[in-house]
C-alpha cells in the first residue's frame, strides 16, 4: 500500500489524488471478509456526513458496512468491483478503491485517521 494512504481504526482507507479522494477498504478487511461476492455502491452526487455508511459489502463469511473516513460528495463509483467484486481478493489487481469523493472537510476530521504504518502497528 501507499505511504500516503490514511486509515480508520474500522479498515477504510483514504488516498488524496489531483483534489478528489479515493476511499476503499483496507488489504486487511479483505483478508477478514474473505471472498468478496457483492459490493452496494451509492450514486454519484450522493453526499455523506463523516463515518457515514456509504457502501455494503459482502463475502462468503459476513456482510459489512463500510464508512466514509471524511465528509464528501461521491463523483465516481468503481464499476469494475460492482460488476465483478471479486476482484477486490485479486492482490495484483491495483484499482481497489470503491469511490472518489471531493471534499472541503476540515483539520478536525482527518485527525482521527491514521497514516498506514500506524494503521498496521494498531491491527497487529
Amino acid at each position: 500500500m501507499n505511504e500516503n494512504i490514511l486509515c480508520t481504526k474500522t479498515h477504510e482507507y483514504l488516498l488524496e489524488n489531483n483534489g478528489q479522494y479515493e476511499v476503499g477498504i483496507t488489504d486487511y478487511a479483505i483478508e477478514q471478509l474473505g471472498d468478496i461476492v457483492f459490493i452496494e455502491l451509492p450514486e454519484v452526487g450522493t453526499a455523506f456526513s463523516k463515518n457515514e455508511v456509504f457502501a455494503t459489502i459482502e463475502s462468503v463469511k459476513a456482510a459489512s458496512e463500510i464508512y466514509l473516513p471524511i465528509s464528501g460528495e461521491v463523483v465516481e463509483i468503481n464499476e469494475e468491483v460492482v460488476d465483478s467484486p471479486e476482484l477486490l481478493n485479486d492482490d495484483s489487481y491495483n484499482k481497489k478503491w470503491l469511490v472518489k469523493i471531493t471534499s472541503t472537510a476540515d483539520q478536525l476530521e482527518f485527525s482521527d485517521l491514521l497514516d498506514y504504518s500506524d494503521y498496521k502497528e494498531e491491527i497487529e
